[in-house]
């Protein structure tokens, strides 16, 4: 299930076996940026502002919603 989320054409993903910290992928069009949930920090890669700030914006109503899932994909870590 790796997206859990689509704003304006901007996917929201989460991946099992992933690596820590928590993070989920924010791709759109030819970019992509990993975010870590709980900082909202970028972890590498990079989207147009514009999108950023949309995918941010949501993101900080939804870490817990975020986190649960990671948790849920990654058991193990």
């Amino acid at each position: 299930m790796p997206t859990v989320k689509t704003i304006d054409n901007i996917k929201i993903d989460i991946y099992s076996r992933e690596h820590p910290p928590p993070h989920f992928h924010a791709k759109y069009v030819e970019f992509e940026e990993l975010i870590e949930i709980e900082t909202l920090e970028t972890y590498a890669g990079k989207i147009p502002k514009v999108q950023r700030k949309k995918v941010i914006d949501w993101a900080a109503d939804n870490k817990q919603f975020l986190l649960d899932i990671f948790n849920q994909l990654n058991p193990r870590l």
